[in-house]
């Protein structure tokens, strides 16, 4: 038996192969980051535009512009890079490991670091950390249908010390692969290839795939791609106007590329990355882990949660309540044959084994195993073939009374009512079978029959005593619990009514399965409790409801609840979890119960609602003020700003935005799911823009007919109108009710002040007048605050009937699609 590698050799081993990652990801570095910002088309014209102006002796003018952009993207880069260290760090703390022999002793290693001439330990619920060649095994059984499609595990085990046939493949008994999961047994494997030498990191690097795209992603492409659309139109639009009344080409190129950057979010990537970033650290700090970014604004999309109750709803700390014959009267028996069965089993340890196995002390030194007919979710029994002191060969069964009485010859309706009372009671209850067998080297499902009921250990799982409030929490918070579980349909009826959830109509198994999928949808959304239901039944229950347009999160840690993690909307799984459902999961959630989870969605939708701010900001003030700035070009006889002064004014109001990430969110708002709205982002454009458009107008009469201010007096004015009313509109856009009620994050504050008081002194500084300002009249700041005042009262009023219109149209839309 090789003893595998000492720490010196596997750090050698590892600056030569790299880490064991079968599709690394490929992290930008920071010369990459800077060519892609400059590769930007405004940006690239930008600094294309800069480079003419020095040629034609504009030198004040080019560096104006670089040091802009140069500025603006070192924030941007700064910002981004930040959060993507917090974000790696968050997802370390559950990076998945694997236990390896290193320097003569078993220690958990990250998987990452794991290297050809490794030795590791293989036990039920883990994944294959890499291709090997079996060294040992015991009643190894392994998934492999992620790189063979085959639903039913395949047996493997240990050959002789002869290389096997690699070219055989996952049909080779002796060898093991990379994206392969344990279902029971145990084993050691000499590790021969990692990462993307690996069979699986094969198949990744030809497919290359990306995840399907989330809502969240969805719907930002779609947003991208109107501003976009807005951009181009509006940028052709000045230059054809610029040369119409035959302006400066220059000129005229360089204020509509300038109008071009104020309308395009070119900090939407950092904001969007910074926001989901401040979410993922909070909800870390209350046990909550973020594997991938993306998860967070769907965790605050959730309205229907799936779980399990055990742990969830319960405390998941099984213990033997009773045990008894197959009369029903008290009896050790049944419990001392659970507990052979459980002390010799490989496969994975249920709550249930680990009761028993505390309950009581047996001797089982005088018992010796000879086969074990694992678990699986079509049997539910587990059997085990063992020596007993006497002599005698025993196979003893322990299993769901459902699956175990129909083999007993002694089971009758008696037997039957027992489990039943049982299961009313709220109580978990395995049935004990035995019987003599004859000696055979291996045994097989076909010889569970013809049993004796020993009898019957029943178990209670006290209920969890926040599950009940916290449940009410969700539903207020629009979030419905189903409870999909594979206990008896008693049992969870009893658990469920003693919480509040209702339990008047519960589906079993049986009955899904003969449901189409059409009768599934209905029955998914109207039932709340599903039992004796297996994973691949969870699966399709949580497709139903995707279906129906539900969007649901799945709680799970099982081995085999990986296709419904991955069905779901977001799966979630916790720190306990079998590393299948870890690696599954988007969210890791570091204890059990349904109260942390809570408060992780609760977070999932401020970071929602924070990005929805600077998008609902930059559609309407921003866009507005550009607009008014194009339509002014028109019929001014100069330019209504100056390209640079354009570009300052834009990028100080991004400036501002930096904030809004860590902003306070309505209660109110936190109380919905919340799910991607373009269309309200649409109609913030539509008519709060020109609300904005409308003053910038009046600033225009002001100005001009009123206090006849010359070119570089009325660029000023502009600029600081304009300045102060798309950032200052920040307070009343960030809450949907009323702005006095609803407290900002001091952070928020302090940018949007500093923003405001620089467009304020800016023109009485030498560098303003290098700029092109000059400071206005007084009789223009008294103007100022009148305008600004009104500005903001009116955006309130449009602002509150505009949500009231989306709100009535959305809950319409609703009420629709669910009849």
């Amino acid at each position: 038996m090789s003893k595998g590698l000492t720490s010196a050799e596997a750090a050698r081993q590892l600056a030569r192969v790299g880490p064991n990652d079968p599709a690394p990801i490929h992290r930008a570095s920071v010369l990459m980051d800077i060519g892609r910002l400059l590769a930007s088309p405004l940006i690239a014209i930008l600094l294309a535009a800069s480079a003419i102006a020095a040629a034609l002796g504009q030198q004040t003018d080019a560096l104006i512009i670089v040091t802009i952009v140069l500025v603006g993207g070192s924030i941007d880069l700064a910002q981004t890079h930040r959060s993507q260290r917090e974000t790696d760090r968050l997802c370390a703390s559950v990076t998945p490991t694997a236990t390896v022999m290193r320097d003569g002793k078993w220690q958990e290693v990250a998987r990452r670091e794991l290297v050809p001439g490794d030795v590791v330990r293989l036990s039920a619920g883990d994944l294959v950390p890499a291709d090997g060649r079996l060294l040992a095994s015991r009643d190894l059984s392994v998934q492999q249908s992620m790189l063979t499609g085959e639903s039913l595990p395949t047996e493997k085990c240990a050959s002789g010390p002869e290389d096997p046939t690699w070219s055989d493949g996952p049909d080779s008994p002796e060898l093991i692969f990379l994206g392969t999961s344990v279902i029971s047994g145990t084993g050691e494997a000499l590790i021969t290839a990692t990462g993307p030498r690996t069979m699986f990191g094969d198949i990744a690097r030809r497919l290359g795939a990306r995840p399907p795209e989330s809502e969240f992603e969805h719907g930002l492409r779609h947003f991208s791609l109107l501003i976009l659309r807005t951009t181009v139109a509006l940028v052709l639009f000045i230059a054809l106007v610029g040369l119409a009344v035959r302006r400066s080409a220059f000129e005229s190129l360089l204020f509509a590329v300038a109008l071009g950057v104020g309308l395009t979010p070119e900090f939407l990537p950092m904001i969007v990355s910074v926001t989901l970033t401040a979410g993922a650290t909070r909800m870390s700090r209350d046990g909550v882990i973020v594997k991938r970014l993306r998860a967070i604004q769907n965790l605050g999309s959730i309205d229907v949660l799936c779980t399990d109750k055990t742990g969830t709803l319960t405390t998941g700390e099984m213990r033997v309540d009773r045990s008894v014959d197959h009369a029903g009267r008290d009896s050790d028996g049944p419990l001392q044959l659970a507990y052979v069965n459980s002390s010799f089993e490989t496969g994975i340890r249920s709550p249930l084994d680990a009761a028993i196995l505390i309950s009581r002390t047996f001797d089982v030194t005088g018992y010796t195993k000879i086969d074990e007919l694992p678990f699986d979710f079509e049997r539910r029994r587990l059997s085990i073939v063992v020596d007993a002191p006497d002599g005698a060969r025993l196979l003893i069964a322990k299993g769901a009374p459902e699956s175990i009485l129909p083999l007993c010859e002694t089971a009758d309706d008696g037997a039957a009512s027992i489990a039943d009372r049982f299961a009313a009671a709220g109580r978990r209850t395995l049935a004990v079978a035995y019987r003599k067998i004859d000696r055979r080297p291996t045994y097989s499902r076909d010889d569970e029959i013809s049993l004796t009921l020993a009898g019957f250990v029943a178990f209670a799982d006290p209920v969890r005593t926040d599950a009940a409030r916290t449940i009410e929490a969700l539903a207020g918070d629009g979030v419905a619990v189903k409870v999909l579980t594979g206990d008896n349909e008693r049992v969870a009826r009893h658990l469920c009514s003693c919480i509040g959830l209702n339990a008047e109509e519960v589906v079993t198994g049986d009955r899904l399965a003969r449901l189409d999928d059409a009768a599934l949808g209905h029955v998914a959304e109207r039932v709340t409790v599903f039992a004796r239901v297996s994973p691949a039944q969870k699966n399709r229950i949580i497709a139903a409801l995707k279906r129906r347009g539900h969007v649901v999160g799945f709680l799970g840690d099982g081995i085999n609840d990986a296709p419904s993690l991955h069905t779901a909307d977001v799966g979630i799984s916790v720190v306990s979890a079998t590393d299948v459902a870890r690696e599954a999961a988007d969210i890791v959630l570091g204890q059990s119960g349904l109260a942390v989870l809570h408060r992780g969605i609760v977070e999932g939708r401020r970071a929602a609602g924070n990005l929805m701010k600077y998008l609902l900001m930059d559609t309407s003030s921003n866009f507005g003020n550009m607009f008014s700035m194009a339509a002014a070009s028109v019929f001014l006889p100069f330019l209504p700003m100056l390209p640079t002064q354009i570009l300052l004014n834009n990028f100080l109001y991004d400036l501002a935005q930096i904030g809004i990430p860590t902003d306070d969110v309505d209660r109110d708002y936190l109380r919905r799911p919340q799910r991607w709205n373009l269309d309200l982002v649409k109609k913030f454009m539509l008519f709060i823009g020109p609300v904005s458009s409308v003053f910038d107008f009046l600033t225009f009469f002001v100005m001009l007919r009123l206090m006849h201010a010359s070119e570089t007096v009325f660029h000023t004015g502009w600029f600081v109108e304009s300045l102060a009313t798309q950032t200052l509109v920040v307070f009343v856009i960030r809450t949907f009710g009323n702005p006095l009620r609803s407290r900002p994050s001091g952070t928020l504050i302090v940018t949007t002040a500093a923003v405001v008081s620089i467009a304020l002194v800016l023109p009485a500084t030498p560098i303003g007048r290098v700029l092109g300002f000059t400071v206005p009249p007084p009789a223009y700041f008294a103007f100022l605050v009148a305008t600004v005042a009104t500005y903001l009262w009116l955006v309130e009023i449009v602002k509150r009937r505009v949500v009231a219109v989306h709100e009535r149209e959305t809950a319409v839309a609703f009420r629709e699609s669910n009849l």
